[in-house]
């Protein structure tokens, strides 16, 4: 329920001000406005969400930030199975939310309006090739893993973890904005195509796909950089805890000190 519920507050809010900016073109004359105002958006309600729901799950709210800590051994493919579901579903329920919403708006058409999709070619801001958004979205997702395996592990602060976490989304949205829109996260994709359909739809596997590699990049830069200092399987929710002044469970003691 936290990462359903994590994942499609992130969505609401994220797109929302993604459309707002540049469906709806609230951004004016000035796409640089539209670009850090939904880069801001992203950034802080992830930023919120870390230190509300990361007590309960961790705050994945990611497809690839759940494969980047099943590959380091954080947690079990079945938990991870579980996590999936979660987030997909969370972000299609956060994409009919966002639409049902501004679809009451007389200015809304969902063919030239949309719903903050992502995309390449004639759908991106730069015109970007298939090829070009691919490996952006591999790089932007394997630093932001990384950045999350890193502040969560062993020597990360977890009073700080989610603010370095959500200056990272923010940084990464600044850069990818105009690239391709910016997804790092399927389940922020899937759930606006679905209801934008056309281009977006079709061009939705890639921001899947692309993620999912850059995650798989991410955990073995993890293993290379981080080496010894491995994670327990809790240590993520256990950080977010002690952050949070929440006891950690009875077991993570004696996981540290094996």
């Amino acid at each position: 329920m936290a990462e359903a519920l994590g994942t499609g507050v992130l969505v609401f809010f994220g797109v929302g001000v993604a459309t707002l900016m540049f469906g709806f073109h609230f951004d004016g004359a000035s796409t640089a406005a539209g670009v850090v105002a939904t880069a801001l958006a992203f950034g802080l309600v992830l930023l919120a969400l870390v230190y509300t729901l990361g007590p309960v799950s961790g705050s994945h709210l990611n497809p690839a930030v759940t494969l980047g800590a099943l590959l380091s051994g954080r947690i079990k493919p079945v938990e991870a199975a579980g996590y999936w579901i979660a987030q997909f579903a969370g972000g299609i329920v956060g994409a009919l939310l966002l639409w049902a919403v501004l679809g009451r708006s007389p200015l809304y058409s969902r063919s030239s309006t949309g719903l903050g999709t992502n995309g390449w070619g004639s759908a991106s801001l730069i015109h970007i090739s298939e090829g070009g958004a691919f490996l952006a979205e591999v790089i932007l997702t394997a630093i932001f893993v990384y950045v999350i395996l890193t502040v969560t592990g062993k020597t990360g602060n977890p009073v700080t973890a989610g603010l370095v976490i959500g200056l990272t989304l923010t940084v990464i949205h600044l850069v990818g904005i105009p690239i391709d829109g910016t997804s790092v996260n399927p389940a922020r994709s899937l759930g606006p195509a679905l209801i934008t359909g056309g281009t977006a739809l079709s061009q939705v596997w890639l921001f899947i796909v692309a993620p999912l590699v850059g995650a798989v990049v991410a955990a073995v830069l993890d293993r290379m950089v981080n080496g010894e200092h491995k994670k327990t399987a809790d240590v993520p929710r256990q950080l977010a805890r002690e952050a949070t002044g929440v006891a950690p469970s009875p077991a993570a003691p004696r996981q540290q000190a094996r």
